[in-house]
């Protein structure tokens, strides 16, 4: 037996680790994990090429618990080590990276996740064990090691008698740590980052129907059938996939294969996605995986943390920003690179270029599938768009690159459900939809409903109407204003009355005077008496309704784009309402509110008014319970 002291310049460096690491004390398990299938690969490895006699068998990693021990074992079957492989790699490499991980973070307590990168993956061992033991035997024909640390810097190194190939790592678990003697947290923590682990981990016994046992069947006197119980018998309870899909070559797997992957992914996801893109690239970097859309509401509950990363199929973490794109967070699925460190900490993502051009590649790998899509069957694409589209249109403002890719497979439907993409939208209304000044003018709605009867005039004009009601596609159209000759515009259809909308050469005559319209206004505002309201009198067709209360397009798209967030609004406060109330001069009804004595030129105002507030739903609370009583005497 060897005794000594770990070289070290640190006194009791073992529960500085522990404090140091506190908030990330679950995943020794993933790394003693990650540590005996690297075991078992290596051993894999080295057979294939001849450099080990021995055969790798049924190799697995065993987890157990012993409660009345207070002990955990990780054991596996991999390469093993001699006593002189524990002394270099126990006692000397990994204890530099612990000294080396103390120097550079003793004094940033936030970014700790980054035990592997300084290969301390073994000793986070004792965030949870007061005392760990190595047994352990190499495939090469030496005798078995056995080596103890007590989480002081002294350890002892001993022959043992394992005769089994393989190295078994003994946590004798902290009184502040039981909870790790626990068979559902340790099985939580095994599914959370082991379940697509590459050399199958075995936890516990699990009982299942004899194969080869056939119930008989029999039957009683009167002709009644029994069949016997199956025969139950013990084996071994592997708790992982080795083999997930993205492991394997696109050309291998169905789309039924995608489905029940999809399922395996997210038990609790009772909807099936969308479709799927596969990745798989390797230069310049390693990376594969599967992304898959899945249905997304309206609202802007941007749900992210959906997409696995993985480290040659073991978990590293569910929070991908740095790797994918802010607007692809939505998706889910898995990404999976050896080229990322087990432990990645935020400042790592940020500084790694390999991971740059991670993030560049899954976006155009997403813009290019949705372009196949686009182009193989539109009509199913037309379809999935109300369910893709915040996706896409948050990509377009986020990603120059992918703005330009989508250019050619975003949808813009009409308000009788006909897509088109921009060009050819622009194409379309080209002729009716420029103004004088040769604006390209593109109408829309965002509420059908509500919108209605400024809907049936636009398209009584023969204009097209797109519908646009995602919570984002006020910034959109901001881009997409910019993004041309400067002769885009973007005008909801109730951002003025129809002929408005579209100024062409020709202007309407009013039938009213100057003087007229001059004496009218201030009767109409003082009856109106609401400073949100700004009166205009314009001279429309005389079958227009006689009072419309437009919003202007700037204000309202201000509000909008505050709301969701954006476009430099924050800090300007809440913007307040504003509305125009366009009069119609040519209308009989404004004739008649002109002509009409002081008392009733109040009553018809008041009316028209609040038809106009009823028409864009602005009407509510005793303002509507007073329209209700007053249309009741009109019609009496």
């Amino acid at each position: 037996m060897s005794k000594g002291n770990i070289n070290v310049s640190v006194e009791n460096i073992f529960p500085l680790i522990k404090k140091f690491l506190y908030s990330d004390h679950e995943i020794f398990l993933r790394e003693l994990i990650s540590n005996g299938t690297d075991a078992t690969t290596k051993l894999k490895h080295l057979i294939s090429i001849g450099e080990a006699k021995t055969e790798l068998g049924d190799a697995k990693i065993e987890i157990s618990i012993n409660k009345d021990a207070k002990t955990l074992t990780i054991k596996d079957q991999g390469l093993g080590m001699t006593a002189d492989e524990v002394e270099k790699y126990i006692n000397q490499i990994a204890f530099s990276g612990a000294e080396e991980f103390l120097e550079k973070y003793k004094d940033d307590k936030n970014d700790t996740g980054v035990i592997g990168h300084f290969g301390l993956g073994f000793y986070s061992a004792f965030m949870v064990a007061d005392k760990v033991e190595i047994i352990t035997k190499s495939f090469k024909d030496e005798p078995a090691a056995h080596w103890t640390c007590d989480g002081s810097p002294e350890y002892t190194l001993k022959e043992h008698d394992k005769s089994d190939r393989g190295t078994e790592i003994v946590l004798h678990i902290a009184e502040d740590s039981t909870e790790f003697l626990e068979e559902g947290k340790i099985r939580g923590l095994l599914t959370k980052y082991n379940r697509f682990n590459q050399v199958p981990i075995k936890f516990g016994m699990k009982k299942i129907n004899d194969p080869a046992h056939k119930p008989k069947t029999t039957k009683d006197k009167d002709g009644k059938e029994t069949t016997e119980p199956h025969r139950q018998i013990e084996v071994d309870d592997i708790i992982n996939n080795t083999n997930p899909a993205w492991t394997k070559v696109p050309a291998d797997l169905s789309d039924e294969d995608y489905v029940n992957f999809y399922r395996e992914l997210y038990p609790m996801q009772f909807e099936e996605s969308l479709f799927h893109i596969h990745l798989n690239v390797d230069y310049p970097f390693n990376l594969t995986g599967i992304l898959f859309f899945p249905k997304l509401s309206q609202n802007l509950d941007m749900q992210k943390d959906k997409i696995q990363l993985y480290q040659n199929q073991v978990f590293v973490t569910d929070n991908v920003e740095g790797i994918v794109p802010d607007f692809l967070q939505m998706l889910k699925g898995v990404i999976d690179s050896p080229d990322i460190p087990l432990n990645v900490s935020r400042s790592y993502l940020q500084a790694d270029g390999a991971v740059k051009k991670i993030s560049g590649y899954i976006t155009k790998k997403v813009a290019d599938k949705l372009t196949s899509l686009f182009k193989k069957d539109r009509e199913d694409f037309e379809k999935k768009w109300n369910d893709i589209k915040v996706i896409i249109e948050y990509g377009m403002l986020s990603e120059d690159k992918f703005f330009d890719k989508a250019k050619k497979f975003a949808l813009y439907p009409t308000v009788d459900d006909t897509f088109f993409t921009f060009d050819e939208f622009i194409e379309k209304t080209k002729d009716t939809q420029t103004d004088k000044d040769g604006n390209h003018v593109i109408l829309y709605a965002a509420n059908k409903d509500a919108q209605h009867s400024y809907i049936q005039e636009a398209k009584a004009k023969g204009y097209e109407v797109l519908l646009l009601d995602s919570p984002i596609i006020s910034h959109l159209m901001q881009k997409l204003e910019t993004s041309g000759d400067g002769k885009i515009k973007f005008s909801r259809v109730d951002a003025d009355h129809a002929d408005n909308l579209i100024k062409k050469d020709d202007n309407v005559i009013s039938k009213l005077s100057d003087e007229e319209k001059e004496k009218l206004k201030p009767v109409i505002e003082g009856a109106v008496n609401n400073s949100a309201y700004t009166v205009q009198l314009e001279a429309m067709d005389s079958n227009s309704s006689p009072f419309i209360i437009t919003v202007p397009e700037f204000m309202r798209r201000m509000k909008e784009m505050q709301a969701s967030g954006g476009g430099g609004m924050m800090g300007m406060g809440n913007m307040p309402d504003m509305y125009n109330l366009v009069v119609n001069t040519n209308s009989p009804l404004v004739s008649e509110i002109l002509a009409a004595d002081e008392d009733k030129q109040k009553g018809l105002i008041s009316q028209a008014f609040d038809l106009a507030k009823l028409s864009q739903n602005l009407l509510h609370g005793e303002d509507l319970t007073n329209f209700i009583k007053r249309s009741y005497e009109l019609i009496k």
